[in-house]
């Protein structure tokens, strides 16, 4: 090789080198800029999952703290004035203060409880659905019978969760306007679903026995 080749070669070189460095003058903050962001952000959601996880921990000690109060009414204050982060926590919430508030004889503000369950798009459709039963059943003495029909007929639509449970309310409410026949025809209709559990069948098969029947139970129960 000649010293000309040799001299072009380490200008070339050289001229590359100058290169990169304006290129890591003009550019280089680029890479310093996205490990400053994944690092703030890992750090971030790291912070955000401790906030989350001492919220739960906070609330879950003042809910405990409520349950361990002996008076219901005391309970019921307690927990109507707690508040959670997610709309699922609400409505647990919502469901002990129900409890408390109708153990304590408040039945107007568990039910007022319930309800805000039952009437909140945002958490899931079983929560909706077990607010809108309880709220029923402790209105069985003031909500006529045929509004509650009508309510329980809904919940015990093909395919939902609380389908039997309605189905048992729907039969003690045929027993109060004499409609034992059809009472008796809806018991044993429940007795013989293949998603009946061992606690409903017991109740059913009672109230079969009371109504003067002989409960006609499933095998392989």
């Amino acid at each position: 090789m000649s010293d000309t080749d040799t001299f072009i070669d380490e200008v070339n070189e050289e001229v590359r080198r100058d290169n990169l460095f304006k290129m890591m003058k003009r550019y280089g903050w680029i890479p310093v800029v996205l490990i400053l962001a994944i690092v703030g952000g890992a750090a971030y959601n790291e912070y955000t999952k401790a906030q989350t996880r001492g919220a739960a921990e906070m609330l879950g000690d003042n809910i405990l703290a409520a349950l361990a109060q002996n008076d219901a009414a005391a309970r019921a204050t307690t927990l109507a004035g707690l508040s959670a982060e997610t709309p699922g926590g609400d409505a647990i919430l919502q469901f002990l203060a129900a409890t408390a508030q109708a153990e304590a004889g408040d039945t107007d503000k568990a039910i007022a409880s319930l309800n805000a369950v039952a009437l909140n798009g945002d958490v899931p459709e079983i929560y909706r659905q077990i607010a809108s039963f309880k709220a029923l059943t402790l209105q069985s003495a003031t909500m006529p019978a045929a509004e509650r029909r009508l309510q329980f007929e809904a919940l015990a639509r093909p395919g939902a969760r609380l389908r039997l449970l309605a189905e048992e309310q729907l039969a003690l409410i045929d027993i109060s306007e004499g409609q034992v026949d059809a009472a008796l025809t809806r018991l044993q209709a429940i007795l013989q679903d293949a998603e009946i559990d061992r606690g409903l069948q017991q109740r059913v098969s009672q109230v079969i026995v009371a109504l003067g029947a002989k409960p006609d139970v499933r095998s392989g129960i």
